[in-house]
């Protein structure tokens, strides 16, 4: 949900007036109940809500088709917050343009100290880190502590995470909670502390991006480069009992990992999790939105990771939202100031026109770009 009752009261009562769609909340756990006692007033379908608002709080960009075309429904001149998707959804954005609205993508956030509160990457990242290490341990059949019991000692789980972004250290930490074995590899080598922080190893393998990273997210390595990488890799791979892939490079599809040969190295009945399937995934073999069985491996491809933990990615996604509303409209009133870098860095379109300049050339030159890929 866009919205959830604890942040609809606070809008509330800084002045904004509040429709949520009648039953919206229900696989969120959100009751239309406590929607009303927070302060809102529902609306039977989504079509009558978007045609009453003056700004529409999303999770996922509109829907078009020829039946329920949301983007039609839309106001003239209207704002819009939501993962938008812009550099796949060329065609949405010009929509969005010729009607005026004025959109804003929430994977387009400023990645500064400023923006933190409103980053819902980095927020939905925390959910989705989370959830891969239980997902992980839930798949694989052994324990993740080392338990010392009458019958006999089992050793410990080992897990290894590829990717110390945000979902990568939260993926860390629970793994470790659990009481398993704990490497992780970035290119960054600005995040080795990070790792070590929290208990993990940091596998050293003498490749590396231009930079060392700090506060940014990982970019594109050179074939020959992601050759070698993969290369010295496999022997971590091949003794993990569960891989967490997390690697994603923003506005482009995911690099590619664990290979075929690395996945037939691994002993029968490990997994791995692929958190990068949105993007294509991490792992060769990942089917994005299936869980298959691959030489003995499990390897899980679900997308929309934090869909399966709906309150607390509710949660966190509206405080988010919340915070880059108040900021575009403090005290309710809507005042765009396009010289401040949170608005001009994450605002699409305009008053009719594309101002997103990446997102303007990719619409001019119609280049085809991997379904999933953020801004």
């Amino acid at each position: 949900m866009a919205l959830v009752p604890a942040v609809v009261s606070k809008l509330a009562e800084s002045g904004f007036e509040i429709l949520v769609e009648q039953g919206a909340g229900a696989e969120a756990h959100l009751s239309d109940h406590e929607y009303e006692e927070a302060g809102a007033k529902l609306a039977p379908s989504a079509d009558q809500l978007l045609s009453q608002a003056t700004v529409v709080l999303k999770v996922r960009e509109p829907r078009q088709g020829a039946v329920g075309d949301e983007v039609e429904l839309l106001p003239e001149r209207s704002l819009l917050i939501a993962f938008l998707q812009p550099l796949a959804n060329a065609d949405l954005v010009r929509r969005l343009a010729d009607r005026g609205i004025t959109s804003f993508a929430m994977e387009a956030i400023p990645r500064t100290t400023r923006a933190q509160s409103m980053d819902a990457l980095s927020s939905q990242a925390v959910v989705a880190g989370y959830r891969a290490a239980l997902t992980a341990a839930g798949a694989l059949g052994k324990f993740f502590p080392m338990l010392i019991t009458a019958a006999g000692t089992a050793a410990p789980g080992k897990v290894l995470v590829l990717g110390a972004g945000v979902a990568g250290l939260q993926a860390i930490a629970t793994a470790k909670r659990l009481g398993a074995v704990v490497e992780a590899y970035d290119v960054r080598p600005a995040v080795k502390e990070e790792v070590e922080s929290l208990g993990a190893k940091f596998v050293q393998i003498e490749v590396q991006q231009e930079g060392d990273g700090a506060g940014e997210y990982a970019k594109e390595l050179p074939e020959e480069t992601q050759r070698r990488q993969r290369e010295l890799l496999a022997e971590r791979v091949a003794r993990a009992d569960c891989v967490i892939t997390t690697a994603a490079v923003p506005g482009r599809p995911a690099p590619r990992l664990v290979t075929e040969a690395m996945v037939a190295g691994m002993q029968p009945g490990s997994v791995i999790v692929d958190l990068a399937a949105e993007t294509g995934g991490n792992c060769e073999l990942t089917e994005p939105g299936s869980v298959i069985e691959q030489h003995g491996v499990t390897i899980d491809g679900s997308l929309n990771v934090p869909s399966t933990m709906p309150f607390h990615a509710s949660l966190l996604y509206a405080n988010n939202v919340a915070n880059l509303l108040t900021h575009l409209a403090p005290e309710g009133e809507l005042k765009l100031d396009f010289d401040d870098e949170i608005t001009a860095g994450c605002c699409i379109t305009h008053e009719g026109q594309i101002v997103n300049e990446r997102v303007r050339e990719n619409v001019a030159t119609d280049r085809p770009v991997s379904e999933g890929t953020s801004v």
